[in-house]
Protein backbone atom coordinates (compact mmCIF):
# COMPACT_ATOMS: atom_id res chain seq x y z
CA UNK A 1 0.00 0.00 0.00
CA UNK A 2 1.04 3.61 -0.53
CA UNK A 3 2.06 5.86 2.33
CA UNK A 4 -1.17 7.81 1.77
CA UNK A 5 -3.44 4.78 2.22
CA UNK A 6 -1.44 3.50 5.20
CA UNK A 7 -1.45 6.93 6.85
CA UNK A 8 -5.21 7.19 6.39
CA UNK A 9 -5.69 3.71 7.84
CA UNK A 10 -3.48 4.51 10.82
CA UNK A 11 -5.15 7.82 11.57
CA UNK A 12 -8.59 6.32 11.06
CA UNK A 13 -7.82 3.47 13.46
CA UNK A 14 -6.26 5.60 16.19
CA UNK A 15 -8.89 8.33 15.89
CA UNK A 16 -11.72 5.80 15.89
CA UNK A 17 -10.24 4.13 18.97
CA UNK A 18 -9.74 7.44 20.73
CA UNK A 19 -13.26 8.75 20.12
CA UNK A 20 -14.66 5.82 22.11
CA UNK A 21 -13.37 7.33 25.34
CA UNK A 22 -14.61 10.93 25.03
CA UNK A 23 -17.92 9.52 23.79
CA UNK A 24 -18.16 7.65 27.09
CA UNK A 25 -16.50 9.99 29.60
CA UNK A 26 -18.34 13.20 28.62
CA UNK A 27 -21.71 11.69 29.43
CA UNK A 28 -20.44 9.70 32.40
CA UNK A 29 -18.83 12.78 33.99
CA UNK A 30 -22.17 14.59 34.06
CA UNK A 31 -23.93 11.48 35.35
CA UNK A 32 -21.44 11.47 38.24
CA UNK A 33 -22.30 15.12 38.91
CA UNK A 34 -25.99 14.25 38.94
CA UNK A 35 -25.36 11.44 41.43
CA UNK A 36 -23.46 13.86 43.65
CA UNK A 37 -26.36 16.30 43.62
CA UNK A 38 -28.80 13.49 44.43
CA UNK A 39 -26.59 12.41 47.35
CA UNK A 40 -26.47 15.92 48.80
CA UNK A 41 -30.22 16.47 48.44
CA UNK A 42 -31.48 13.09 49.67
CA UNK A 43 -28.75 11.62 51.86
CA UNK A 44 -29.52 8.24 50.30
CA UNK A 45 -26.32 6.14 50.57
CA UNK A 46 -27.21 4.39 47.29
CA UNK A 47 -26.28 7.57 45.37
CA UNK A 48 -22.95 7.78 47.18
CA UNK A 49 -22.20 4.14 46.37
CA UNK A 50 -23.05 4.73 42.73
CA UNK A 51 -20.97 7.88 42.52
CA UNK A 52 -17.95 6.11 44.00
CA UNK A 53 -18.34 3.20 41.58
CA UNK A 54 -18.74 5.29 38.45
CA UNK A 55 -15.84 7.56 39.40
CA UNK A 56 -13.62 4.47 39.31
CA UNK A 57 -14.89 3.51 35.87
CA UNK A 58 -14.45 7.12 34.74
CA UNK A 59 -10.83 7.13 35.90
CA UNK A 60 -10.00 4.14 33.69
CA UNK A 61 -11.76 5.57 30.64
CA UNK A 62 -10.29 9.04 31.22
CA UNK A 63 -6.78 7.58 31.32
CA UNK A 64 -7.39 5.69 28.09
CA UNK A 65 -8.62 8.86 26.42
CA UNK A 66 -5.57 10.86 27.48
CA UNK A 67 -3.08 8.22 26.30
CA UNK A 68 -4.72 7.70 22.91
CA UNK A 69 -5.27 11.43 22.37
CA UNK A 70 -1.57 12.23 22.74
CA UNK A 71 -0.75 9.76 19.96
CA UNK A 72 -3.08 11.57 17.55
CA UNK A 73 -1.28 14.89 18.03
CA UNK A 74 2.05 13.21 17.19
CA UNK A 75 0.56 11.73 14.03
CA UNK A 76 -0.34 15.18 12.73
CA UNK A 77 3.34 16.03 12.65
CA UNK A 78 4.69 12.64 11.59
CA UNK A 79 2.18 11.44 8.99
CA UNK A 80 0.42 14.67 8.01
CA UNK A 81 3.15 17.30 8.11
CA UNK A 82 1.91 19.08 4.98
CA UNK A 83 -1.53 19.39 6.56
CA UNK A 84 0.02 20.72 9.78
CA UNK A 85 2.12 23.25 7.90
CA UNK A 86 -0.67 24.50 5.66
CA UNK A 87 -3.39 24.78 8.32
CA UNK A 88 -1.32 25.77 11.37
CA UNK A 89 -2.49 29.40 11.38
CA UNK A 90 -6.13 28.30 11.50
CA UNK A 91 -6.14 25.01 13.43
CA UNK A 92 -3.16 25.57 15.73
CA UNK A 93 -4.79 28.14 18.04
CA UNK A 94 -7.81 25.88 18.55
CA UNK A 95 -5.62 22.97 19.65
CA UNK A 96 -3.64 25.22 21.98
CA UNK A 97 -6.82 26.60 23.54
CA UNK A 98 -8.11 23.06 24.06
CA UNK A 99 -5.02 22.34 26.15
CA UNK A 100 -5.01 25.67 28.03
CA UNK A 101 -8.70 25.73 28.88
CA UNK A 102 -9.96 22.14 28.97
CA UNK A 103 -7.00 19.88 29.64
CA UNK A 104 -5.49 22.04 32.39
CA UNK A 105 -8.94 22.44 33.96
CA UNK A 106 -9.48 18.69 34.00
CA UNK A 107 -5.94 17.96 35.21
CA UNK A 108 -6.28 20.44 38.06
CA UNK A 109 -9.40 18.87 39.56
CA UNK A 110 -9.47 15.26 38.38
CA UNK A 111 -7.36 14.24 41.38
CA UNK A 112 -9.94 15.68 43.77
CA UNK A 113 -12.68 13.94 41.80
CA UNK A 114 -10.96 10.55 41.86
CA UNK A 115 -9.53 10.54 45.39
CA UNK A 116 -11.35 13.28 47.30
CA UNK A 117 -14.58 11.51 48.23
CA UNK A 118 -14.43 11.13 52.01
CA UNK A 119 -11.30 13.31 52.22
CA UNK A 120 -12.78 16.70 51.34
CA UNK A 121 -16.22 18.17 51.93
CA UNK A 122 -19.08 16.77 49.89
CA UNK A 123 -19.79 20.12 48.26
CA UNK A 124 -16.16 20.68 47.32
CA UNK A 125 -15.99 17.18 45.86
CA UNK A 126 -19.17 17.85 43.87
CA UNK A 127 -17.65 21.11 42.61
CA UNK A 128 -14.53 19.24 41.47
CA UNK A 129 -16.69 16.71 39.62
CA UNK A 130 -18.63 19.54 37.94
CA UNK A 131 -15.40 21.29 36.90
CA UNK A 132 -14.02 18.11 35.35
CA UNK A 133 -17.32 17.51 33.56
CA UNK A 134 -17.27 21.09 32.27
CA UNK A 135 -13.71 20.54 31.07
CA UNK A 136 -14.82 17.57 28.96
CA UNK A 137 -17.40 19.76 27.22
CA UNK A 138 -14.90 22.58 26.64
CA UNK A 139 -12.47 20.07 25.16
CA UNK A 140 -15.15 18.80 22.80
CA UNK A 141 -15.99 22.40 21.86
CA UNK A 142 -12.48 23.18 20.58
CA UNK A 143 -11.89 19.82 18.89
CA UNK A 144 -15.28 19.83 17.15
CA UNK A 145 -14.67 23.43 16.11
CA UNK A 146 -11.37 22.48 14.46
CA UNK A 147 -12.84 19.44 12.74
CA UNK A 148 -15.93 21.36 11.64
CA UNK A 149 -13.74 24.01 10.03
CA UNK A 150 -12.16 21.25 7.95
CA UNK A 151 -15.68 20.22 6.90
CA UNK A 152 -17.02 23.73 6.21
CA UNK A 153 -13.99 26.04 5.97
CA UNK A 154 -14.63 29.75 6.31
CA UNK A 155 -12.96 33.02 7.44
CA UNK A 156 -9.59 32.43 5.73
CA UNK A 157 -7.44 33.38 2.80
CA UNK A 158 -4.80 31.33 1.03
CA UNK A 159 -1.24 32.72 1.05
CA UNK A 160 1.01 32.54 -2.04
CA UNK A 161 2.77 29.48 -0.57
CA UNK A 162 -0.54 27.65 -0.16
CA UNK A 163 -0.97 28.15 3.59
CA UNK A 164 -4.40 28.90 5.03
CA UNK A 165 -4.42 32.22 6.89
CA UNK A 166 -7.30 32.98 9.25
CA UNK A 167 -9.08 36.31 8.74
CA UNK A 168 -11.42 36.00 11.75
CA UNK A 169 -10.79 33.87 14.81
CA UNK A 170 -14.46 33.62 15.76
CA UNK A 171 -15.38 33.06 12.12
CA UNK A 172 -13.15 29.99 12.19
CA UNK A 173 -14.53 28.79 15.53
CA UNK A 174 -18.21 29.22 14.66
CA UNK A 175 -18.02 27.92 11.12
CA UNK A 176 -21.33 26.93 9.47
CA UNK A 177 -21.44 23.29 10.62
CA UNK A 178 -19.91 23.69 14.09
CA UNK A 179 -23.07 24.29 16.22
CA UNK A 180 -24.89 21.33 14.67
CA UNK A 181 -21.97 18.94 14.93
CA UNK A 182 -21.14 19.98 18.51
CA UNK A 183 -24.72 19.43 19.68
CA UNK A 184 -24.89 16.11 17.84
CA UNK A 185 -21.60 14.85 19.31
CA UNK A 186 -22.34 15.93 22.88
CA UNK A 187 -25.76 14.33 22.80
CA UNK A 188 -24.21 11.16 21.34
CA UNK A 189 -21.85 11.11 24.33
CA UNK A 190 -24.71 11.47 26.81
CA UNK A 191 -26.66 8.71 25.03
CA UNK A 192 -23.63 6.41 24.99
CA UNK A 193 -23.01 6.95 28.69
CA UNK A 194 -26.66 6.41 29.61
CA UNK A 195 -26.77 3.05 27.82
CA UNK A 196 -23.56 1.87 29.48
CA UNK A 197 -24.99 2.82 32.87
CA UNK A 198 -28.31 1.14 32.03
CA UNK A 199 -26.60 -2.04 30.89
CA UNK A 200 -24.36 -2.32 33.95
CA UNK A 201 -27.17 -1.64 36.39
CA UNK A 202 -29.37 -4.13 34.49
CA UNK A 203 -26.69 -6.74 35.16
CA UNK A 204 -26.78 -5.98 38.89
CA UNK A 205 -30.56 -6.27 38.91
CA UNK A 206 -30.45 -9.47 36.87
CA UNK A 207 -28.05 -11.30 39.21
CA UNK A 208 -30.12 -10.23 42.22
CA UNK A 209 -27.68 -9.54 45.07
CA UNK A 210 -29.72 -8.01 47.86
CA UNK A 211 -27.03 -5.60 49.07
CA UNK A 212 -26.84 -3.81 45.68
CA UNK A 213 -30.50 -3.77 44.62
CA UNK A 214 -31.28 -0.26 45.89
CA UNK A 215 -28.28 1.23 44.09
CA UNK A 216 -28.99 -0.81 40.95
CA UNK A 217 -32.63 0.31 40.83
CA UNK A 218 -31.71 3.99 41.23
CA UNK A 219 -29.00 3.72 38.56
CA UNK A 220 -31.20 1.84 36.11
CA UNK A 221 -34.11 4.21 36.51
CA UNK A 222 -31.99 7.36 36.04
CA UNK A 223 -30.22 5.98 32.98
CA UNK A 224 -33.48 5.08 31.24
CA UNK A 225 -35.04 8.46 32.03
CA UNK A 226 -32.03 10.04 30.32
CA UNK A 227 -32.30 7.68 27.36
CA UNK A 228 -35.99 8.35 26.75
CA UNK A 229 -35.26 12.09 26.55
CA UNK A 230 -31.89 12.08 24.80
CA UNK A 231 -32.43 9.54 22.01
CA UNK A 232 -35.34 11.43 20.37
CA UNK A 233 -33.41 14.68 20.86
CA UNK A 234 -30.42 13.14 19.09
CA UNK A 235 -32.59 12.23 16.12
CA UNK A 236 -33.85 15.80 15.83
CA UNK A 237 -30.27 17.11 16.02
CA UNK A 238 -29.19 14.59 13.38
CA UNK A 239 -31.93 15.84 11.08
CA UNK A 240 -30.71 19.42 11.50
CA UNK A 241 -27.15 18.37 10.76
CA UNK A 242 -28.40 16.62 7.65
CA UNK A 243 -29.96 19.87 6.40
CA UNK A 244 -26.64 21.62 7.05
CA UNK A 245 -24.77 18.91 5.16
CA UNK A 246 -27.10 19.27 2.19
CA UNK A 247 -26.26 22.96 2.03
CA UNK A 248 -22.49 22.84 2.54
CA UNK A 249 -21.40 19.30 1.62
CA UNK A 250 -23.86 18.04 -1.00
CA UNK A 251 -21.56 15.27 -2.24
CA UNK A 252 -21.32 13.80 1.24
CA UNK A 253 -25.11 13.72 1.43
CA UNK A 254 -25.27 12.17 -2.04
CA UNK A 255 -22.91 9.42 -0.86
CA UNK A 256 -25.00 8.87 2.28
CA UNK A 257 -28.08 8.36 0.13
CA UNK A 258 -26.38 6.58 -2.77
CA UNK A 259 -27.82 9.25 -5.05
CA UNK A 260 -26.08 9.42 -8.43
CA UNK A 261 -28.45 11.66 -10.38
CA UNK A 262 -29.67 15.09 -9.29
CA UNK A 263 -33.41 14.98 -8.88
CA UNK A 264 -36.41 16.48 -7.13
CA UNK A 265 -39.18 14.44 -5.53
CA UNK A 266 -36.42 11.96 -4.81
CA UNK A 267 -36.97 8.52 -3.28
CA UNK A 268 -34.86 7.24 -0.41
CA UNK A 269 -32.66 4.17 -0.73
CA UNK A 270 -33.37 1.94 2.24
CA UNK A 271 -30.81 -0.62 1.09
CA UNK A 272 -28.65 -0.89 -2.02
CA UNK A 273 -25.19 -1.87 -3.18
CA UNK A 274 -23.54 1.26 -4.61
CA UNK A 275 -21.28 0.49 -7.59
CA UNK A 276 -19.00 3.50 -7.86
CA UNK A 277 -17.21 2.24 -10.93
CA UNK A 278 -20.48 1.90 -12.86
CA UNK A 279 -21.98 5.00 -11.12
CA UNK A 280 -25.17 3.18 -10.19
CA UNK A 281 -26.82 1.14 -7.43
CA UNK A 282 -27.47 -2.57 -7.52
CA UNK A 283 -30.28 -4.30 -5.59
CA UNK A 284 -31.83 -0.96 -4.57
CA UNK A 285 -34.94 -0.88 -2.41
CA UNK A 286 -36.46 2.62 -2.66
CA UNK A 287 -39.36 4.42 -1.01
CA UNK A 288 -40.82 7.08 -3.38
CA UNK A 289 -40.68 10.76 -2.34
CA UNK A 290 -39.33 9.99 1.12
CA UNK A 291 -35.82 11.18 0.24
CA UNK A 292 -36.96 14.72 -0.54
CA UNK A 293 -39.29 14.79 2.47
CA UNK A 294 -36.60 13.74 4.94
CA UNK A 295 -33.60 15.51 3.43
CA UNK A 296 -35.22 18.78 2.35
CA UNK A 297 -38.45 18.89 4.41
CA UNK A 298 -40.25 19.47 1.13
CA UNK A 299 -42.09 17.18 -1.25
CA UNK A 300 -40.43 18.86 -4.25
CA UNK A 301 -36.98 19.34 -2.72
CA UNK A 302 -33.95 18.72 -4.95
CA UNK A 303 -31.08 16.46 -3.93
CA UNK A 304 -27.82 16.77 -5.83
CA UNK A 305 -26.33 13.59 -7.25
CA UNK A 306 -22.75 12.37 -7.27
CA UNK A 307 -22.51 12.84 -11.03
CA UNK A 308 -22.51 16.61 -10.44
CA UNK A 309 -18.74 16.24 -9.93
CA UNK A 310 -16.09 14.11 -11.70
CA UNK A 311 -15.45 10.62 -10.24
CA UNK A 312 -12.15 11.73 -8.71
CA UNK A 313 -14.05 14.37 -6.70
CA UNK A 314 -16.56 11.90 -5.29
CA UNK A 315 -16.17 10.42 -1.80
CA UNK A 316 -15.99 6.63 -1.41
CA UNK A 317 -19.70 5.82 -1.56
CA UNK A 318 -19.88 2.26 -0.24
CA UNK A 319 -18.45 2.81 3.28
CA UNK A 320 -20.34 6.10 3.73
CA UNK A 321 -23.62 4.57 2.57
CA UNK A 322 -23.46 1.59 4.93
CA UNK A 323 -21.90 3.41 7.90
CA UNK A 324 -24.82 5.83 7.89
CA UNK A 325 -27.31 2.97 7.96
CA UNK A 326 -25.44 1.30 10.80
CA UNK A 327 -25.63 4.56 12.76
CA UNK A 328 -29.36 4.96 12.09
CA UNK A 329 -30.00 1.31 12.89
CA UNK A 330 -28.28 1.66 16.27
CA UNK A 331 -30.28 4.81 16.93
CA UNK A 332 -33.55 3.03 16.19
CA UNK A 333 -32.55 0.14 18.45
CA UNK A 334 -31.76 2.55 21.29
CA UNK A 335 -35.07 4.34 20.75
CA UNK A 336 -36.89 1.01 20.97
CA UNK A 337 -35.12 0.17 24.25
CA UNK A 338 -35.86 3.60 25.72
CA UNK A 339 -39.56 3.48 24.75
CA UNK A 340 -39.89 -0.09 26.03
CA UNK A 341 -38.41 1.03 29.33
CA UNK A 342 -40.95 3.84 29.53
CA UNK A 343 -43.84 1.43 28.87
CA UNK A 344 -42.56 -0.99 31.53
CA UNK A 345 -42.17 1.89 33.97
CA UNK A 346 -45.79 2.93 33.45
CA UNK A 347 -46.84 -0.69 34.02
CA UNK A 348 -44.62 -0.87 37.13
CA UNK A 349 -42.58 -3.72 35.67
CA UNK A 350 -39.36 -1.85 34.91
CA UNK A 351 -37.27 -3.89 37.36
CA UNK A 352 -39.22 -7.15 37.04
CA UNK A 353 -38.77 -8.01 33.36
CA UNK A 354 -35.67 -10.18 33.13
CA UNK A 355 -35.94 -10.24 29.35
CA UNK A 356 -35.74 -6.45 29.26
CA UNK A 357 -32.74 -6.53 31.59
CA UNK A 358 -30.95 -8.82 29.13
CA UNK A 359 -31.85 -6.49 26.26
CA UNK A 360 -30.37 -3.53 28.14
CA UNK A 361 -27.18 -5.49 28.77
CA UNK A 362 -26.95 -6.29 25.07
CA UNK A 363 -27.53 -2.59 24.28
CA UNK A 364 -24.33 -1.39 25.99
CA UNK A 365 -22.24 -1.20 22.76
CA UNK A 366 -24.92 0.47 20.64
CA UNK A 367 -23.83 4.02 21.45
CA UNK A 368 -20.18 3.24 20.68
CA UNK A 369 -21.05 1.57 17.37
CA UNK A 370 -23.26 4.49 16.37
CA UNK A 371 -20.52 6.98 17.27
CA UNK A 372 -17.87 5.16 15.23
CA UNK A 373 -20.24 4.80 12.28
CA UNK A 374 -21.11 8.51 12.49
CA UNK A 375 -17.45 9.51 12.44
CA UNK A 376 -16.88 7.25 9.43
CA UNK A 377 -19.67 9.08 7.61
CA UNK A 378 -18.21 12.45 8.59
CA UNK A 379 -14.58 11.75 7.72
CA UNK A 380 -14.85 9.41 4.73
CA UNK A 381 -17.66 11.52 3.30
CA UNK A 382 -15.31 14.51 3.21
CA UNK A 383 -12.90 12.76 0.86
CA UNK A 384 -10.98 13.35 -1.33
CA UNK A 385 -10.39 16.50 0.73
CA UNK A 386 -8.94 17.02 4.16
CA UNK A 387 -10.10 20.66 4.05
CA UNK A 388 -13.31 20.36 2.11
CA UNK A 389 -13.03 21.81 -1.37
CA UNK A 390 -9.54 23.29 -0.88
CA UNK A 391 -6.88 20.84 0.31
CA UNK A 392 -6.84 17.29 -1.02
CA UNK A 393 -5.84 14.49 1.32
CA UNK A 394 -3.13 13.37 -1.09
CA UNK A 395 -1.49 16.81 -0.75
CA UNK A 396 -1.59 16.74 3.06
CA UNK A 397 0.36 13.55 3.72
CA UNK A 398 4.01 13.54 4.85
CA UNK A 399 6.75 12.38 2.46
CA UNK A 400 7.44 9.21 4.47
CA UNK A 401 8.11 5.64 3.41
CA UNK A 402 5.18 3.27 3.35
CA UNK A 403 7.14 0.68 5.29
CA UNK A 404 7.65 3.06 8.20
CA UNK A 405 3.92 3.82 8.36
CA UNK A 406 3.06 0.12 8.11
CA UNK A 407 5.38 -0.66 11.03
CA UNK A 408 3.88 2.02 13.27
CA UNK A 409 0.38 0.91 12.25
CA UNK A 410 1.18 -2.66 13.25
CA UNK A 411 2.55 -1.52 16.62
CA UNK A 412 -0.56 0.61 17.20
CA UNK A 413 -2.85 -2.33 16.43
CA UNK A 414 -1.10 -4.53 18.98
CA UNK A 415 -0.73 -1.95 21.75
CA UNK A 416 -4.21 -0.49 21.43
CA UNK A 417 -5.84 -3.90 21.57
CA UNK A 418 -3.78 -4.78 24.65
CA UNK A 419 -4.94 -1.52 26.24
CA UNK A 420 -8.55 -2.36 25.41
CA UNK A 421 -8.15 -5.84 26.86
CA UNK A 422 -6.73 -4.34 30.05
CA UNK A 423 -9.64 -1.92 30.31
CA UNK A 424 -12.19 -4.72 29.91
CA UNK A 425 -10.43 -6.82 32.55
CA UNK A 426 -10.27 -4.07 35.18
CA UNK A 427 -13.65 -2.52 34.40
CA UNK A 428 -15.25 -5.95 34.21
CA UNK A 429 -13.83 -6.85 37.60
CA UNK A 430 -15.33 -3.68 39.06
CA UNK A 431 -18.72 -4.40 37.52
CA UNK A 432 -18.76 -7.94 38.91
CA UNK A 433 -17.86 -6.68 42.38
CA UNK A 434 -20.77 -4.25 42.21
CA UNK A 435 -21.43 -0.78 43.61
CA UNK A 436 -21.55 -1.87 47.25
CA UNK A 437 -18.00 -3.28 47.31
CA UNK A 438 -15.73 -1.53 49.85
CA UNK A 439 -12.92 0.63 48.53
CA UNK A 440 -10.31 3.13 49.71
CA UNK A 441 -12.86 5.94 49.86
CA UNK A 442 -15.20 4.01 52.15
CA UNK A 443 -12.37 3.14 54.53
CA UNK A 444 -11.41 6.76 55.21
CA UNK A 445 -14.94 8.15 55.46
CA UNK A 446 -15.24 8.02 59.26
CA UNK A 447 -11.83 9.48 59.90
CA UNK A 448 -12.37 12.32 57.43
CA UNK A 449 -15.75 13.10 58.96
CA UNK A 450 -14.31 13.03 62.47
CA UNK A 451 -11.78 15.74 61.74
CA UNK A 452 -14.30 17.96 59.98
CA UNK A 453 -13.31 17.45 56.36
CA UNK A 454 -16.78 16.30 55.34
CA UNK A 455 -20.15 17.78 56.02
CA UNK A 456 -22.04 16.15 58.91
CA UNK A 457 -24.69 13.80 57.52
CA UNK A 458 -26.29 10.69 58.93
CA UNK A 459 -25.93 7.82 56.50
CA UNK A 460 -24.99 4.18 56.60
CA UNK A 461 -22.08 4.59 54.18
CA UNK A 462 -20.06 6.47 56.79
Amino acid sequence: MSALILSRLQFGFTMGYHILWPAFTIGLAWFIVFLGIAWLRTGDPAYRQLQRFWIRIFSLAFGMGVVTGVVISYQLGLNWSNYARMTADVIGPLFVLEVLTAFFLEAGFVGVMLFGQGRVGDRFHLAACAIVATGTVISAFWIISANSWMQTPTAFTIAPDGRFVATSFWGVVFNPSMPFRLAHMLTASFVTGSFVVAGVSAFWLWRGRKEEQNAARACFSLALWLAVVLVPLQMVLGDQQGLNTRQYQPMKLAAIEGRWETMSRAPINLVAWPDQKAQKNDFALEVPLLGSIILTHSLDGTIKGLKEVPPDEQPPVLPVFFAFRVMVGCGMAMLAIAVTGLVLRVRRRLFASRRFLLICMAGVPLGFIATIAGWMVTEIGRQPYVVYGFLRTSDAVSPVAGGAVATSLGIALVLYNLLLLGFFLYAGRMVFKGPASPGPVALVGRKAGAIGLTSPRKDADR
